[in-house]
């Protein structure tokens, strides 16, 4: 009984150490994933000052109503249509990226890829896509991104695995924001903060 007492006591100390411990270096809040927390995260990689930092800011327009859609569904589940999460439904894209929010607004590339309702448990998508540049001195260049997307949530981080051009070996991360959603179209105005290291 005292042994049990004892390893008790030890497990509850270990917890409270460690919550009390200062956080580790590079470490970010979960609570805070905002383009400003990312940033400052990134700048305190020891390695960062050896490479190149680029930040991009634009709106990806997914449109799913219309006779352009940019995004179509080209399968789902047989449970697809019962899922209140729609699982198991699988859309391909070519949704532009532009300076602006506004439908007018300059066209800087295209985000071209798929995404997937992969969660039963609420609306999480995932998403394996690239970000091609077609505009401005990024013209050419791509960046790769392979994430888990909870759409309803204030902030998603959608980690960059690589690039081509003048994003060779980047890594990285996008944070997606979404600035507007219709629920009857389920068209989409999303807002997307990157941060990119490369050489």
């Amino acid at each position: 009984m005292r042994k049990t007492t004892l390893s008790f006591l030890l497990v509850v100390f270990a917890i409270v150490m460690t919550a009390m411990a200062p956080p580790v270096h590079g470490q970010i809040n979960p609570d805070d994933q905002s383009p400003k927390a990312v940033e400052r995260w990134f700048k305190k990689l020891a390695h960062a000052k050896q490479e190149k930092l680029t930040k991009l800011h634009f709106y990806f327009h997914d449109i799913l109503s219309g006779n352009k859609p940019t995004a179509v569904q080209v399968a789902q589940a047989n449970i697809t249509s019962k899922s209140p999460t729609l699982f198991g439904i699988v859309n391909v894209m070519d949704d532009p990226l532009t300076v602006g929010p506004e439908p007018d607004s300059r066209i800087i590339g295209s985000a071209q890829g798929l995404y997937a309702s992969a969660s039963q448990e609420d609306v999480g998508l995932l998403m394996t896509l690239n970000f091609v540049f077609t505009d401005g001195k990024y013209n050419g260049s791509t960046l790769s991104i392979l994430g888990h997307n909870p759409v309803f949530h204030k902030y998603r981080e959608l980690p960059i695995l690589g690039g081509s051009g003048v994003f060779r070996l980047a890594r990285g991360i996008a944070t997606a924001k979404t600035h507007t959603f219709n629920a009857t179209t389920g068209d989409a105005i999303v807002e997307y903060h990157v941060i990119v290291m490369h050489y």
